[in-house]
């Protein structure tokens, strides 16, 4: 097993970048240099994500005439999947070697499957499958959040993880900011763009997001492999330097790793990342057809309204973020993670219906009643262009279930907004201090497979509940859905403690 001596005890964690102690200071430059790497890891990982997400249908459409909506959603669903599968295997890899090693055998697959991505129209046939496993691929290449978060949760102090941790969360917000953000920009390549007819590419606004995708993945693997330094300090920020590695025993094990984790609060925390990883997935996939019942807007109107209200919600993210950071120190991680529940559970009660207006009903306008009954909600009337809009009227519901006012909506956003990504980062920061000196990469891969599991979960549990039953049934699941996590936490309150805390080394 791999033993540790202490750096100077004399020299204080933060100390000035002209201290005496040459070896001291350049180890804390490193530190950082190293975990600012994993911030740009974690950006491109969710780049990765966004990048293409806005034209995957069209791009499946033009591809394969054969995909249909509802193989669409086994297409987006085949990232978040892949990433389950990945997660733990890329964990497990980063305690037993260097995690230069895992993060850039991940980020290869990553650019990879993008190149697949971008040659998915080239087979004569069955193009939709190489589109869905090379999404499947890049999901997989997006395993590798898991050894991000163990690394910055290895490479700082208690006092440091909290502000690390939303600084790292910033970033992935902000990659899902500028993911659809770059799409939009590369649009003007337009459908056909140009062939560069020696290599057989297409270079068009479907497969120049992919691509782009894959130059930032080849500064990303640079970056590791010139910049990225293993690192280790305690709970009080001192280094861990290892005598004698030996990748058999694993790497990093210290003599306190011996005392035993508290895996009731493990299984908790995994469940309540869960839960707000499901939240949110629900709230992004029913916002589109939420709002074109309630509002009778087209497709192009939702599309640029969602739209706007997606990237500013990134941007109220990133204030809440900076919040979080002072407010966790404060008043701890515990009551910052319980209030953001409960402002989620608020943001979902102010969607449920009331009133007596009801949402207009599609071709409700319209006399020819035997007309109404042959044709389906996303058809257009024969020699119009007229797009219907409102409520489905194969949606039963739409007739006796009251509307949601634009106000109640955007009031939602907001409240998410504000719930989301304080409940984000407190999850998985409290995770980390649970964990304590152990390396964490497996433990880190379950609790990035449990989100993934969530992301997949989510949209179809919403789509089942909300096109059979309505909003009134699928909001109140979720209200019930949160109340179950605020009991769970109150209730395991005592038991999410850091793990030097639990062991009587420190005090909260």
């Amino acid at each position: 097993m791999s033993q540790f001596v202490d750096s100077d005890d004399t020299t204080p964690l933060l100390g000035d970048d002209a201290c005496s102690d040459d070896s001291r200071d350049e180890d804390y430059r490193s530190r950082w240099r190293s975990i600012r790497v994993m911030y740009f890891t974690m950006f491109l990982s969710s780049v990765g994500f966004t990048i293409v997400i806005t034209s995957l249908w069209p791009y499946l459409q033009k591809v394969d005439d054969t995909a249909n909506a509802s193989f669409l959603g086994w297409v987006v669903a085949a990232y978040s999947l892949g990433q389950m599968v990945a997660s733990p295997i890329f964990g497990l890899w980063s305690n037993h070697r260097p995690r230069r090693e895992p993060l850039v055998c991940s980020i290869f697959i990553n650019l990879s499957a993008n190149i697949y991505y971008a040659y998915a129209y080239l087979p004569p046939n069955n193009n939709k499958y190489h589109i869905l496993i090379s999404r499947a691929f890049v999901g997989f290449g997006a395993g590798n959040v898991a050894v991000v978060r163990s690394y910055v949760a290895g490479a700082t102090s208690l006092k440091e993880r909290t502000g690390a941790m939303a600084n790292m969360s910033a970033c992935q917000a902000l990659g899902f900011i500028l993911g659809p953000a770059l799409q939009a920009c590369l649009s003007f390549v337009g459908e056909d763009g140009v062939t560069v007819k020696v290599i057989d590419l297409q270079l068009n606004m479907y497969t120049t997001p992919a691509l782009l995708a894959v130059a930032f993945g080849l500064i990303n693997i640079l970056l590791v492999v010139f910049l990225l330094r293993e690192h280790r300090v305690d709970d009080h920020g001192k280094h861990l330097r290892a005598i004698n590695y030996s990748p058999e025993d694993g790497e990093y094990l210290s003599e306190e790793s011996e005392e035993s984790i508290d895996q009731v609060a493990v299984l908790t925390s995994n469940i309540l990342f869960f839960v707000v990883m499901f939240i949110f997935a629900v709230f992004e996939t029913i916002a589109t057809p939420l709002s074109m019942d309630m509002f009778a807007w087209t497709r192009k109107e939702a599309v640029l309204y969602n739209g706007i209200i997606i990237c500013c919600i990134g941007f109220e993210s990133i204030l809440v973020f900076l919040v979080v950071k002072v407010a966790s120190q404060r008043v701890g991680d515990r009551p910052v993670l319980l209030a953001g529940l409960a402002i989620i559970f608020c943001g979902f009660f102010i969607l449920l219906p009331w009133g007596n207006h009801y949402p207009k009903i599609q071709w409700a306008d319209i006399k020819n009643n035997s007309l109404v009954s042959h044709i389906s909600a996303p058809t257009l009337l024969p020699n119009s262009s007229i797009e219907p809009t409102g409520c489905p009227i194969e949606q039963t519901w739409c007739q006796y279930t009251p509307a949601i006012h634009l106000a109640q909506f955007i009031s939602s956003d907001v409240l998410i907004g504000i719930g989301y990504p304080a409940c984000n980062v407190m999850s998985y920061t409290l995770y980390s201090k649970i964990l304590g000196p152990k390396p964490q990469g497996v433990y880190m891969g379950w609790l990035t497979a449990s989100g993934s599991g969530a992301r997949t979960l989510g949209p179809v549990f919403v789509s089942q509940v909300y096109t059979i039953l309505g909003p009134r049934w699928a909001f109140s699941l979720i209200c019930g859905l949160m109340v179950g996590s605020v009991i769970l936490l109150a209730a395991l309150y005592h038991r999410l403690i850091a793990f030097s805390v639990r062991h009587g080394r420190t005090v909260e």
